[in-house]
């Protein structure tokens, strides 16, 4: 029988994963009929003609975007009222019921062009729970009508990079509830578009069990295939709208998901990487009383290391107001944090220093993770290994970014940084990257990385000090 580590470390990302984990930063928006009634859960009954954006521009929105460094968006096409941003031939609550374009307008495809005209990628919201629709609740009807959307959906936008399902299930006409066909929905996206990945209640990305920016000391990809149940995650999920579920954290008992110790009885692995979800402003939807609550920079920025720089991926939702246009409050916070991020990590004082590791493979020296990618990376001979990193002069650091080959899995269980003979930091996860920020900034002419315990061997795809 094969060792706990061998067994953890033969578990990697698809490659649909993997191109996930590397967009590191992407954006959510909210936008239907609620966008004008002032609600965050529609029930349903609201009038079509309601939904009338008159200054539209889905440009305006990637603009703001990839201003902040985003990689991708994704829309939510139908949220649980119903209403479709899109003309679907399945229902009548549609734009196209509505006066926004005269009634042929078509939000999914504009988003879905602007998005690929500006280079960002584009993906789908779409609620499995619909108060509008009347067969809800009648088991293999109401599926062939979700289906039928979400093929609608995956056919005619060009590739989607995520399909993002949540796990609300209310009560539908005559107290019924719907009990969704998940393993027919995840066929039909894999059979329409195999590079899309299906978020939390689905089999690839993970929800990380909070919407207010909350995140994991330790954040482990390899994690028991009973996390993916998709009745326990929609169990967990946001049933009813309520603020004091969007302001949870995550729970002390829920902090360790993946360690050696907690998996050493676990029979059946899978990689299953986490997402962090969370809004730019108190709610989800667009709401006028929040334009002066929109999050601070520095809260921002403080999710931003933790989530993309704590082994897991950033999801932030902007939600655009009545005219169709994302409020100049949200914009301007978008590009500060660009600048900000930008600014961190504008110059890798590495590039000039000397780099030497005990314990390394042959052809996998330490200087493989010099620059950042898959194709060359440091390999450590054993389990553990201390890596000198000299400088020509005394630098000043304030963060140390360290990912791992996570082709190859994830492996480090616990590292120390030191300057000289003085300790800066401890923790325990890498993986797809970990962004080290010293709680103040030192300066130093020698850092030492000792790479306490790793799971068989130890890699590093990248170094940079900032």
């Amino acid at each position: 029988m094969q060792n706990i580590d061998q067994r953890l470390t033969a578990v990697c990302p698809s490659p649909r994963q993997l191109a996930l984990q590397q967009m590191e930063f992407y954006a959510f928006a909210h936008f239907t009929v609620n966008t004008y009634t002032g609600l965050e859960w529609g029930d349903g009954t609201e009038d079509s003609g309601i939904f009338n954006p008159l200054e539209f521009d889905a440009s305006q929105w990637v603009s703001a975007l990839k201003a902040a460094g985003m990689k991708g968006l994704i829309l939510t096409c139908k949220h649980h009222d119903g209403f479709c941003l899109w003309p679907s031939k399945y229902t009548r609550h549609t734009v196209a019921a509505s006066p926004f374009r005269g009634g042929r307008g078509d939000v999914v495809r504009e988003v879905s062009g602007a998005c690929r005209d500006g280079g960002i990628k584009f993906g789908v919201y779409l609620s499995p729970w619909d108060r509008h629709q009347p067969c809800y609740g009648s088991g293999k009807e109401y599926d062939d009508y979700f289906v039928g959307q979400l093929t609608e959906l995956l056919t005619g936008y060009g590739e989607i990079f995520a399909v993002w399902f949540d796990g609300a299930c209310g009560v539908g006409p005559g107290g019924k509830k719907q009990a969704y066909d998940w393993e027919r929905y995840y066929e039909t996206v894999r059979r329409l578009q195999p590079g899309a990945c299906m978020n939390v209640c689905g089999p690839d990305i993970r929800w990380c069990g909070n919407e207010a920016g909350s995140t994991r000391e330790s954040e482990w990809s390899v994690v028991p295939r009973r996390m993916r149940d998709t009745e326990k995650i929609a169990a967990d999920s946001q049933q009813a709208d309520s603020e004091e579920f969007r302001q949870r954290e995550v729970s002390a008992t829920d902090m360790d998901l993946g360690s050696r110790e907690i998996l050493r009885g676990e029979t059946e692995l899978i990689w299953y990487p986490a997402e962090v979800d969370t809004s730019i402003r108190p709610g989800w939807f667009y709401h006028p009383e929040e334009d002066d609550k929109v999050k601070g920079l520095e809260e921002l920025f403080d999710t931003y290391l933790r989530s993309v720089g704590g082994n897991a991926t950033l999801l932030l939702n902007i939600p655009p107001a009545k005219s169709g246009l994302f409020h100049e409050n949200d914009v301007s916070r978008l590009r500060e944090l660009g600048e900000r991020i930008n600014k961190a990590f504008a110059n890798n004082q590495l590039v000039e220093a000397e780099l030497s590791a005990e314990g390394a493979e042959p052809g996998h020296g330490i200087d493989c993770a010099r620059e950042d990618g898959y194709g060359e990376y440091f390999k450590g001979s054993g389990s553990s290994c201390e890596i000198t990193v000299r400088f020509p002069k005394e630098t000043e650091v304030s963060y140390i970014v360290l990912k791992e080959n996570i082709t190859d899995s994830q492996r480090i269980e616990r590292f120390r940084i030191f300057d000289g003979g003085r300790l800066l930091f401890e923790g325990t996860v890498v993986g797809y990257k970990k962004i080290v920020r010293l709680p103040e900034p030192v300066r130093t002419g020698l850092l030492r990385i000792c790479i306490d315990d790793s799971r068989c061997y130890p890699t590093l795809s990248f170094m940079g000090v900032y």
